[in-house]
Formats: C-alpha cells, sequence, structure tokens
C-alpha cells in the first residue's frame, strides 16, 4: 500500500515516541502536509520533522485530535490482517482473565484499535465505531471478529455521540447473523440480560464488574437503595449477595423491566422495588418518607462530559452524594462512582467529605475501585482511565 505522508512540526514526536499515540492539529507542518488534502478515515505515514517515519495514522483532519497512531511498524496498515493480529492479542487476555466469555474484547487505543469498542456476550458481539477510519473498515472488522471468535450475531451499536465529531452518521444494524434484543451474560456469578438493541452503550456496563463484586460483604443482610440502577448491574448482585431488600431507581421504563427480568433469573424478585422517575426527586421523596437504607448505591451517568461541564457537574454529584448520604442510617455504607473522565479521584474523594462535612457526618473510606482489567489503562493516556468507585461509611461525628 502506497501511503502519503503527514510532516510534524520540530520536537512534536517526542509524546509519540514516550508511548502516546495521537496527533494534535496543531502539531502538524500543515505547509509541508496540508490537513486540507486529507479525508476522514484517511491513512497516512507519520514523519518527524527531519522526515523519519515514525508509524502509520488514521486522520480525522477536522478535529483537534488529527491522528491517531495504528501501527509504529509502515507494514502493517489498518486492514483486516492487522484487525484479526489485534483482536487475538486482546482475546488471550480476557480468556486469561475470566472463565466466562462475557467481556469487553476491545478497548479502543488500549488495545491498540483506537475508535473501535467490542463487547462480548457468549456468542453475541456488539461493536461501536468511533472513527472515520474504523467505519470505512467496517466490513473488515466483522470479517476479523468472525474469524477470530465465529459469533451467532455482530451488532453495531453506532449511535453515539462519539460519532458527531467525525461527521458519522449515527445508526443501529445487525451486521453478522442474528442478533436479539436481549443477550445473556454472567457477572460475579449472577446471571443477567441485557438490552443490546435499545439500552445504553453496548447494553451492558463490564467496567465496574470488580466494583460490584465487593458489594458482598457490605450488603448481606441490609436494605440497600441503587440509585440509576439501569438493568441492576448493582441491585440484582446486592440481592444476589443476601440483601434482605434492594430498591432500584432509574428514569427508564426499559431499564427497570431489566430489572425485573434479571431479579426473576436469579430469584431474587421478591427482594426488589423499582421506582421510576427523577432520581433527584425520587431521593427527595424518600427523604420526606424518612426512609433509610444501610447501603445506597450512586452510580450516575456522565455529569462531566467535556471540561466546560466540570462546575456544573461537581455540583451535581455534591447534590446527589450528600442527598444518599442523608437516607443512610447511623452506619451506613455509600458506595459512590463516576464514570466523568474529567473527574479524577481526589476530586469525587473531595466531594464526598464536603458532603459528610455539611451533614456533620464522619466519613471513613474503605475502598477505592477503578475499570475492571478488560478496560486495560493506558498509561500514556489519561482518557482511557475513567472510572472511579469509592466505598465509604458514614458515621455519626
Amino acid at each position: 500500500m502506497s501511503l502519503p505522508s503527514l510532516r510534524l512540526k520540530a520536537n512534536a514526536e517526542r509524546r509519540l515516541r514516550a508511548g502516546h499515540l495521537w496527533v494534535y492539529s496543531n502539531e502538524v507542518d500543515v505547509l509541508a502536509t496540508p490537513l486540507t488534502a486529507f479525508q476522514a478515515g484517511d491513512q497516512a505515514i507519520l514523519e518527524a520533522a527531519g522526515g523519519k517515519a515514525l508509524g502509520i495514522v488514521a486522520l480525522s483532519p477536522n478535529n483537534l485530535i488529527c491522528a491517531r497512531l495504528i501501527s509504529r511498524d509502515l507494514k502493517h496498515p489498518l486492514d483486516k490482517s492487522l484487525l484479526v493480529h489485534r483482536i487475538n492479542v486482546a482475546l488471550s487476555l480476557r480468556e486469561r482473565l475470566f472463565d466466562a466469555p462475557c467481556y469487553r474484547l476491545v478497548y479502543g487505543d488500549s488495545d491498540l484499535l483506537p475508535g473501535l469498542v467490542v463487547d462480548r456476550f457468549g456468542d453475541h458481539l456488539v461493536v461501536q465505531l468511533a472513527s472515520a477510519a474504523m467505519e470505512r473498515h467496517k466490513d473488515a472488522v466483522v470479517e476479523a471478529l468472525v474469524q477470530v471468535l465465529r459469533p451467532a450475531g455482530i451488532l453495531f451499536k453506532n449511535d453515539s455521540s462519539a460519532r458527531d465529531a467525525e461527521g458519522l452518521e449515527r445508526y443501529v444494524e445487525t451486521a453478522f447473523g442474528v442478533m436479539p434484543e436481549w443477550v445473556a451474560l454472567e457477572e460475579n456469578g449472577v446471571k443477567f440480560e441485557a438490552p443490546v438493541q435499545g439500552g445504553q452503550k453496548t447494553g451492558w456496563f463490564y467496567d465496574h464488574r470488580l466494583n460490584r463484586a465487593r458489594l458482598a460483604p457490605y450488603v448481606k443482610g441490609r436494605r440497600v437503595l441503587d440509585l440509576f440502577s439501569y438493568v441492576g448491574g448493582w441491585g440484582v448482585q446486592a440481592a444476589a449477595f443476601g440483601a434482605t431488600e434492594v430498591m432500584c431507581v432509574d428514569g427508564s421504563a426499559l431499564a427497570l423491566d431489566g430489572v425485573e427480568r434479571n431479579a426473576a433469573l436469579n430469584g431474587v424478585a421478591e427482594k426488589m422495588t423499582c421506582v421510576e422517575g427523577d432520581v433527584f426527586e425520587a431521593l427527595k421523596e424518600l427523604k420526606a418518607a424518612e426512609e433509610r437504607f444501610d447501603v445506597v448505591i450512586a452510580d450516575p451517568p456522565a455529569f462531566i462530559k467535556r471540561k466546560k461541564d466540570l462546575k456544573n457537574g461537581e455540583a451535581a454529584y455534591r447534590r446527589l452524594n450528600e442527598a444518599a448520604m442523608r437516607l443512610l442510617t447511623k452506619d451506613g455504607i455509600l458506595v459512590s462512582a463516576s464514570c466523568s473522565m474529567h473527574l479524577p479521584e481526589d476530586d469525587l474523594q473531595n466531594i464526598l467529605l464536603s458532603s459528610a462535612r455539611h451533614l456533620d457526618r464522619h466519613i471513613q473510606l474503605l475502598e477505592r475501585g477503578g475499570q475492571g482489567p478488560d478496560h486495560p489503562v493506558h498509561p500514556a493516556i489519561a482518557e482511557t482511565r475513567y472510572i472511579k468507585s469509592l466505598t465509604c461509611r458514614i458515621l455519626p461525628s
């Protein structure tokens, strides 16, 4: 394959040599190699200012991150062969980690496949393509996955906002075989079905697997409140781990149908109560009714999606966690989670401390959790680390 060149400014290659994979538009020597000469999804040979080749990149010429390193070996552009190799490498890690074939199989940059996410549900795969390059190679993605895994069905769940920045249309379609509305999975010994066609993201959130496993000693024999419950990833596991009663609150009827479905799968339906509506309003009503819980789980959607949302997002996390603390018994446990990449763990910890002090409560931080190893962190790319989970004990002062 004969590829054009993309030339960097002087010293702009240092970050890439140190392990990073992204090229920013202000690092490109646009006089030598104008970005306007490329289409989104094109591949090019990335060159240092002196002309030395650094590898092959996939381009998004209209974005601040205008290129992502695909391969440091010029013999291996993005094609089916590279996809098969990288998917096999990713699979070898997941098979070492998990007994059941239920996990995030491919996690973008961290698996050296920027713009590609694949979640595995046994014989079914859900794929998200977030870059123009992966969209252009979507047939090769399907062919590679079929070659490596022989799945019964592959779903393209390409309806995320990440595609907007790449100028890509949103769509959901079956790419191979047969894809049901709900697919089965197992997590921490608990059975679930996930709504892959109509649910959030890929239909399930594998990233909190280990944090949910940590619930077991805290919930046994206790009353639990699960906020932003989705289909019961936290709440149904709490019931399966021995909670006496679990209340799940979510604004989605589909999600709460999933809670009931998954509770029945595990024989814990009699323990579950579902409340449909705005979580903040539900918290007010529970406080007014003087309800109390031994454990409250607060795992909201990202309140901070962009840096400019930081102030309002931090205020939302403070409101949520303070309201959750108000519902705890005197020796209660709060599991506070965040999937906002722009909220550092220390900032979440400070929000919890200030919330506790505002209520004149003493807080003990018991456990810290992050994303599971099927969401490996790329050490050079801070954005690949986004999950925080803090388990706290809330006591009278």
